[in-house]
């Protein structure tokens, strides 16, 4: 088995590796081991995923690589092992099946079962396939103990010990049934919130849009719905998206404002928008597209309760000094490694399986 020293030192070489691939724009460093297998082969890559997922925009691509890139340090990777004993492991074979909502949704996973020391074995969404088998060929080149240890397939699963699966809430009825048997995660459709309050600034609301508009609303950790209090002036709401005006030159994100617009014009339903983005007064957390959902709320208390009966469904909760575990304005989409999805410990997981 590899060492997890070694497993570390691997993914902190991919980290720099993706170093190269910024949001300002491609930058190729002569620091980078084997740039010359790698770089233009990565490039075509994401070039590929654009052409396949229209909703994998290069901004948006870039900017989920650049922010594995800060996550995978060599300092970050020992905090995120920290006391989860992944040294002495027994190796077993963890299938992992990935959604496709944004650029390597699914990298987490993959990095907790391999530096956990397990094999992996990969079924990803038609929507996410060119990326990460890319990054595994750099991961089984810098260290060659990884060859045999990282399998993508599109079959049915069938010769696996453990499960890790993300899916709809329909499809994760599935998953509860068909993995019954084995130790398995299995995850649910979540949303993440904001909450208002008379803390809250201009600043804030700007900061705000990039938890709404990032990955154009895809992300389970996306903002896509707003907890505001009576007679709340969403005037500087509105101000603050205003910096993300230019999505609706995106011709999908366009045509699903139109769309959801019509839909609620139709349906006479109250709503408000700015011609790129519309807000909804709705109990529910998941909004379509271009939408926001927003609910009053009487009293901060009553409020803290609500969400949390709610936390099954909530990812992230953005507020200023209002919870414990809160998200600050504008960090949704820099999660750490100890982050975990749905609060679940991956790696103490896998250090038990």
């Amino acid at each position: 088995m590899i060492s997890i020293q070694n497993r570390i030192l691997a993914f902190s070489k991919l980290g720099h590796f993706l170093s190269q691939f910024k949001t300002a724009g491609f930058e190729k460093k002569e620091s980078v081991v084997d740039n010359i297998l790698f770089f233009e082969g990565f490039k075509h890559q994401i070039k590929l995923a654009q052409e396949k997922n229209s909703w994998f925009t290069k901004d948006n691509i870039l900017f989920s690589l650049e922010s594995w890139s800060n996550a995978l340090t060599e300092n970050n990777l020992k905090n995120f092992v920290g006391e989860i004993n992944v040294e002495n492991t027994s190796s077993k074979k963890v299938a992992v099946i990935m959604a496709g909502n944004i650029p390597l949704v699914g990298f987490h996973d993959f990095l907790s079962v391999l530096i956990s020391g397990h094999a992996v074995v990969v079924k990803q969404s038609s929507n996410d396939k060119h990326l990460l088998p890319f990054l595994a060929k750099f991961l089984e080149y810098v260290e060659p103990g990884f060859k045999g240890k990282i399998t993508f397939t599109e079959e049915k699963l069938t010769d696996f010990e453990a499960v890790i699966a993300t899916g709809s809430n329909n499809t994760a009825r599935y998953f509860d049934y068909y993995f019954k048997d084995k130790p398995n995660i299995i995850r649910k459709s979540r949303n993440s919130v904001a909450v208002i309050t008379d803390k809250v600034t201009d600043k804030d609301f700007e900061k705000l849009s990039q938890d709404v508009f990032q990955y154009f609303g895809l992300g389970c950790r996306s903002v896509s719905k707003l907890y505001v209090p009576k007679d709340f002036d969403f005037n500087p709401f509105f101000n603050g998206m205003f910096s993300k005006k230019d999505i609706i030159n995106n011709a999908k994100y366009a045509n699903n404002y139109d769309y959801n617009k019509a839909v609620y014009l139709m349906s006479e339903f109250d709503l408000l928008e700015n011609g790129f983005l519309m807000i909804k007064e709705d109990e529910s957390y998941s909004s379509p597209i271009a939408t926001v959902f927003y609910e009053y709320y009487d009293n901060e208390i009553d409020l803290k309760i609500k969400l949390h009966q709610d936390k099954e469904k909530i990812q992230c909760i953005v507020a200023k000094d209002f919870l414990e575990n809160e998200v600050a304005f504008g960090q949704t989409q820099h999660p750490k490694l100890t982050d975990y999805a749905d609060g679940v410990n991956t790696l103490e997981f896998l250090s038990k399986i």
